[in-house]
């Protein structure tokens, strides 16, 4: 769980003894766009795709496109016109043959992520292609535990019939010493079952011994039916999900009773809900209570849900259903010391990663590198993008700070979060299609190539960009440098509403050197020294901490 903003502020300074110097307060190489109208550049390039192509055919197809769509806009028409066209040929019919190998393969997942690709950049070999995009999902979605209707023919499921729906996740690991003592040690969730097979849900935390690769210690995984307490039963991880939280088990074993997978989009603030799990360990474990809130920016991609009920250590996994027992979230953190503050992981995003989850192995998010908040004009609204990654799939698309993004896939981005929910239904090693409006009014349209989201997106920015343009997303505090000739004095340029340098009393135009700037040892934190005379505070001159997550709900 991510700490909020002003308490890394209030303990910024704690953080020195922690935290290890980077050593790179100095400028780093700034990166710089493509010109694709210099010869030289674009047989660079060339050479560059036709590299990628056998390794990362999707990335390859993406990036010939952009050559072949930017140089047709300067209307050239000479020897590079044709050898574009060729590479790009070549790229979509690479792309295409792995379609066709895929399907025949019934790595549905894969042919759709090719089929798409192609579609979006209006390749030719597309029109060939002798599928379907509605055929190919569906023979995606038939092998999906959970993705059909489950609701039990007969008479209506009981409260009783729910909780023999659950499981207690219970990862063994062995014994651990202290102070010359062995004791057992173990770590406790909840789960549920989605499909007759014996597929079980419950939270990546829950099951992380099983699948981190720094975890060098004993761990074995069983569940424990609700109807069965005394029982352990074996059980594999076939898929997980870090970011998301959330994890697909299978057990063999038939499954009591399976859950219907609703839709939280019905529940507002007030509706009544029930979590059914296992906390302490005290298996068959109902609570009810009201959601509190929605859109609780607590993960690093989209909004989770807040409940007042009761949640305990060891609830972690199980289900929140509804009056008529349809999963509406997944439970997956209460406030201990804070009674009535605990969180659910809305079932959309559970929907949404299970076809990669049933693929087997670790799912990666989504992202174009880039940092934005919601927009709002009158009629229009969007995305704003504050901030772009150098050399990320943003950058390359040639989407700059101050570009608005309207659409994606066709489908308008109103929100941020419209964005990033529609990022979360598309594999890493795609492509979609971005509209927006330029600063200056101009309508665009570009295909993006989506990477794999990093675990901690701040660490990317501040390895691979200035500190003036780092500390944007970072701090919110966007720098200008006063002079080439000393490197650690700027001046406050920007400052981005609600981040912690606005909370921190920044305001434009005051002077900061930056003395020192840390990351800590799990590389999931920075820290900064700074001098600064803040206009807030009479220009007096002050010596501040401030600290940050390297990670945040803002970058997409």
């Amino acid at each position: 769980m991510k700490m909020n903003k002003l308490f890394l502020i209030f303990c910024a300074a704690l953080l020195l003894g922690g935290c290890q110097s980077t050593g790179k307060t100095a400028v780093k190489p700034e990166y710089q766009p493509l010109n694709y109208t210099e010869a030289d550049a674009i047989r660079a390039e060339l050479e560059r795709v036709e590299k990628r192509l056998a390794e990362k055919p999707v990335e390859a197809l993406w990036r010939s496109a952009l050559m072949r769509n930017i140089f047709r806009s300067s209307g050239a028409d000479d020897a590079l016109s044709g050898e574009i066209e060729a590479l790009f040929a070549r790229c979509a019919d690479t792309v295409s043959a792995r379609c066709a190998a895929a399907a025949a393969d019934s790595k549905y997942m894969d042919a759709l992520r090719y089929y798409r690709a192609l579609k979006t950049v209006e390749s030719p070999a597309f029109n060939a292609l002798p599928y379907s995009e509605a055929g190919l999902t569906e023979k995606l979605m038939a092998g999906v535990p959970g993705s059909g209707t489950q609701k039990p023919s007969g008479t209506a499921p009981t409260m009783a019939a729910y909780i023999n729906g659950t499981v207690t996740v219970w990862v063994d690991k062995g014994i651990k010493v202290e102070n010359g003592m062995g004791y057992a040690d173990a770590a406790l969730g909840s789960g549920f079952f989605i499909d007759r097979q014996g597929f079980i849900i419950t939270n990546h935390h829950v099951i992380q011994p099983e699948v981190d690769p720094k975890y060098e210690g004993f761990s074995r995984l069983y569940v424990k039916l609700a109807q069965d307490p005394d029982t352990k039963i074996p059980a594999k991880v076939v898929g997980w999900d870090p970011i998301l939280d959330l994890a697909l088990l299978k057990a063999e074993v038939d499954a009591p009773y399976v859950f219907t997978l609703g839709s939280s989009t019905e529940l507002d603030p007030g509706d009544r809900v029930f979590a059914i799990g296992s906390p302490l360990g005290l298996d068959k474990t109902l609570t009810s209570g009201i959601v509190s809130a929605v859109n609780r920016k607590l993960f690093s991609v989209g909004g989770v849900m807040q409940i007042d009920a009761a949640v305990n250590s060891g609830n972690s996994g199980g289900p929140l259903i509804d009056s008529a027992g349809n999963v509406q979230a997944v439970v997956f953190a209460g406030m201990l010391k804070y009674q009535g503050l605990n969180f659910a992981i809305p079932v959309e995003y559970l929907i949404a990663t299970l076809p990669q989850l049933a693929q087997g192995g670790k799912r990666g998010q989504s992202w174009i590198g880039g940092y934005g908040r919601t927009w709002r004009d009158g009629e229009v609204s969007g995305v704003e993008v504050q901030y772009v990654l150098p050399g990320g799939s943003a950058a390359r698309s040639s989407i700059a700070a101050g570009d608005i993004i309207t659409a994606i896939n066709s489908q308008a981005a109103l929100r941020l979060e419209d964005l990033q929910n529609a990022l979360i239904l598309l594999p890493p090693d795609s492509i979609v299609k971005l509209d927006g409006l330029r600063a200056d009014g101009t309508a665009f349209s570009v295909p993006v190539y989506l990477e794999n989201r990093p675990v901690n997106p701040g660490l990317d920015v501040y390895e691979r960009d200035v500190i003036a343009s780092a500390f944007t997303p970072i701090f919110g505090m966007e720098l200008t440098p006063i002079s080439a000739a000393v490197r650690k004095q700027y001046s406050v340029a920007r400052i981005l509403k609600g981040s912690i340098a606005d909370e921190s009393g920044f305001s434009v135009q005051d002077p900061v050197d930056v003395l020192r700037v840390r990351i800590s040892k799990e590389k999931d934190l920075i820290y900064a020294e700074l001098y600064t005379k803040k206009r807030k505070n009479g220009y007096f001159d002050v010596n501040i901490a401030i600290g940050a997550p390297l990670d945040s709900p803002w970058y997409f």
